[in-house]
């Protein structure tokens, strides 16, 4: 125990430590929202191919390429994100000729983030009211007019509250990078902190994620109240009500 509160005064106490900590957060938060970005990008592509492309969707696909799809998502998703990282990380050199750092970390996160989130999005696009898309078709709209000018738009809040699940998700991706050469705070937790034996770095480098998924989750909550169609309209009937 007094180890512990030594170390966790050296860890307050000492310019070295404090520079590390501000770098590696500043490098968890940028390579988590480019990644994050980057996969959700991917796999809202993949969501809307899932759900427009299926029998009986806006524009059916072949059977064969449906089922490859689907496979090929399962298939991503059931590898561990430590072992996928090892087969993806060749093309981190291929892209930006290093295997190591920050940077290094964003190509298998995105690829092993991508078929989570086009998982999750594709529940959210099959959550919108059918009729709708009944309705749409019926006017004559196009498969592409349908998913830009329908689909999406219905379906906005349950699509940013999955944005905030998938950086919350790689942002422990990004964490459990750093047992490989990756970089931001989950490389000072096992640098300085468990090839060290010093616990008091791990529990600082922990707090601070947290205190990251807090402040991302509050923001993606704030967002998802100002897009949802029913919170919007509490106010506007309140004001109706005052002036009256």
């Amino acid at each position: 125990m007094d180890k512990f509160l030594t170390d966790l005064g050296e860890v307050f106490s000492n310019p070295k430590y404090l520079e590390e900590f501000a770098a590696g957060t500043w490098e968890t938060l940028y390579s988590t929202v480019l990644a994050t970005v980057l996969a959700y990008l991917i796999g809202l592509v993949l969501a809307v191919l899932l759900v427009a492309g299926e029998e009986g969707g806006v524009r059916p696909l072949p059977t064969v390429m449906m089922k490859g799809l689907n496979v090929l998502i399962n298939i991503l998703r059931s590898v561990p994100f430590l072992i996928l990282m090892l087969f993806v990380l060749p093309l981190s050199m291929l892209i930006l000729g290093t295997q190591i750092g920050t940077a290094a970390s964003i190509p298998p996160l995105v690829v092993a983030a991508a078929p989570f989130v086009a998982r999750l999005l594709e529940t959210s696009l099959r959550e919108m009211d059918r009729g709708v898309l009944e309705a749409a078709q019926s006017m004559g709209c196009t498969p592409f007019q349908i998913v830009w000018k329908v689909m999406l738009p219905e379906c906005l809040p349950g699509l940013a509250s999955n944005f905030t699940t998938a950086f919350i998700t790689i942002l422990g991706y990004g964490a459990m990078a750093g047992a490989i050469g990756g970089g931001g705070l989950g490389r000072i937790a096992m640098n300085y902190g468990y090839h060290r034996n010093n616990l008091a770095v791990c529990l600082v480098a922990t707090v601070l994620i947290v205190i990251l998924v807090q402040i991302a989750q509050s923001a993606g909550s704030y967002a998802v109240a100002r897009m949802d169609r029913r919170s919007r309209s509490v106010p506007k009937r309140r004001g109706r009500k005052k002036s009256a």
